[in-house]
């Protein structure tokens, strides 16, 4: 599994190696983290990832991914999907950046290509929420093309869907 580069960033495939680093916070010099990576999302993140890697084995292409800016190579942030795609096609994501890389459009183009690339691997719906006060996380998933799909006392819920015919085909031009 490559990474997936857009305009900015490119998009890792995290392996365990990397998320056990990730966790213990160390890095092993081949590898460049900006100032405030990883975030407790991040170590969140890699955990997660670490006990689905060892209760059903490593989910790629449906795991976890280290965002990294093109420019120079900085990990900034991290995105994934939660698991496979359910039985219906589904899957869910998350997402986050290091503080001082917010608002500049980095996580929504990462959210684009990860949605592609869902897409094109036969996914037919991605599912995201956020919390009611985080507007900017909230706005991320607008601007890559998701709607919102319900509320609860706590968070908003989005979602995109696709036609299975259209997922299987990938990203149209």
């Amino acid at each position: 599994m490559g990474d997936l580069v857009t305009a900015r960033l490119v998009l890792h495939p995290m392996t365990v190696s990397e998320a056990e680093r990730v966790v213990a916070g160390t890095s092993d010099g081949s590898a460049r983290w900006a100032p405030g990576y990883p975030t407790e999302g991040d170590v969140a993140a890699a955990r997660r990832f670490l006990g689905t890697c060892a209760h059903t084995g490593d989910p790629q292409p449906f795991g976890n991914y280290e965002i990294r800016r093109r420019e120079d190579g900085q990990a900034i942030g991290g995105m994934g999907f939660h698991g496979p795609a359910d039985e219906n096609g589904s899957v869910t994501i998350g997402y986050g950046l290091i503080q001082s890389v917010r608002g500049k459009g980095y996580a929504s183009e990462a959210l684009r290509a990860l949605l592609l690339f869902a897409q094109a691997h036969g996914v037919t719906c991605v599912k995201g929420d956020a919390d009611h006060d985080n507007l900017a996380s909230q706005h991320v998933m607008t601007a890559a093309g998701m709607q919102p799909a319900g509320e609860d006392a706590h968070v908003r819920y989005f979602e995109i869907t696709w036609s299975p015919t259209s997922a299987n085909t990938g990203p149209r031009s």
